[in-house]
């Protein structure tokens, strides 16, 4: 293990009688430890935090079987390299759906009704009392919804936005078929009163959202990230919420985490989660759980549920 993990989640492993290895204290292990206990490793479980590249991989050798990374995106590991060597790689996708949506959720709400700057006002005790033009935000109940990548995640997300009177648009490179589908993601921008982004990180989708998307969206509009933070141009944005370009931002995700942009650190309405999206009891142990079962399916000789690829 990469890291000490949640209590039941590794149960898999250890009740099929394997040896568990975890780094001692509250810290991932950094990419020398990697490189390093991986000659006696027939297994790795990942967090996306950790780079496994091919020094990681070629340490591993003969022995190394099996990545599996407690996430559904993987652009962590080096795939290519993990064919090389034969090493199988298994993600953990659908497991955090629903709790992710209801972060996303959580962050339009809170974005578009300025609820950080309300809060925060109000610690400081500068708040003097309710006045009619404290705070005003932006309605959420019976906006226009676009959901960039529909996925599991994006209908999730969608679902929600029913119970609130909101109209979904939603962009995926390819037809669905369904009401709402904008082929366009120029366009999908432009309509929108709130954007919220679920796509994986690929070279196409970094900085999907640039300066000249975000130019496009309506002055009153909010953009949410809950997918890869390399996704948003976080310049771009801040630039954009500072000129007024757009209204306000939720994200959970950044470029270089954990470093935020100090320029979103200042930005005006400007909500900022340190990447909790599935941060839940239940759902973390679950996303532990399902990759300790993929290593131990391959480890067994059994195919895995959730492959990525193999060797």
């Amino acid at each position: 293990m990469t890291r000490r993990l949640p209590p039941g989640g590794l149960d898999p492993l250890t009740e099929a009688g394997h040896e568990i290895f975890e780094p001692g204290g509250d810290r991932s292990s950094t990419h020398d430890e990697l490189v390093a206990a991986a000659p006696q490793a027939d297994a790795i479980v990942c967090l996306l935090t950790d780079r496994i590249d091919e020094p990681v991989l070629a340490a591993g050798g003969s022995r190394l079987k099996v990545l599996a990374t407690v996430a559904v995106g993987h652009d962590n590991i080096d795939l290519t390299a993990a064919a090389a060597h034969r090493v199988v790689v298994c993600n953990v996708p659908g497991v955090n759906d629903e709790t992710v949506a209801d972060t996303a959720f959580l962050l339009i709400l809170a974005a578009s009704r300025r609820v950080w700057e309300a809060e925060a006002g109000l610690r400081a005790r500068r708040w003097p009392g309710w006045d009619v033009d404290q705070y005003l935000g932006r309605d959420v109940h019976g906006a226009v919804l676009g959901i960039v990548g529909f996925g599991s995640i994006g209908q999730a997300v969608a679902r929600r936005a029913t119970g609130f009177g909101m109209e979904v648009l939603h962009h995926t490179r390819t037809d669905t078929g369904l009401v709402g589908w904008r082929g366009d993601l120029d366009r999908l921008l432009a309509e929108s009163d709130i954007v919220t982004l679920h796509v994986p990180l690929t070279q196409e989708t970094r900085h999907l959202i640039d300066a000249r998307r975000l130019a496009l969206m309506k002055r009153d509009a909010v953009l949410v990230n809950t997918s890869r933070g390399p996704v948003v141009d976080e310049e771009a944005l801040a630039a954009a919420l500072e000129d007024g370009t757009i209204f306000a931002a939720g994200l959970d995700v950044y470029e270089r985490e954990p470093e935020v942009h100090p320029r979103l650190l200042r930005a005006p309405n400007t909500v900022l989660y340190p990447h909790i999206g599935s941060a839940s009891v239940a759902t973390r142990t679950r996303m532990v759980r399902v990759a300790a079962e993929n290593a131990r399916a391959v480890l067994a000789g059994e195919p895995p549920k959730n492959p990525v690829t193999g060797g």
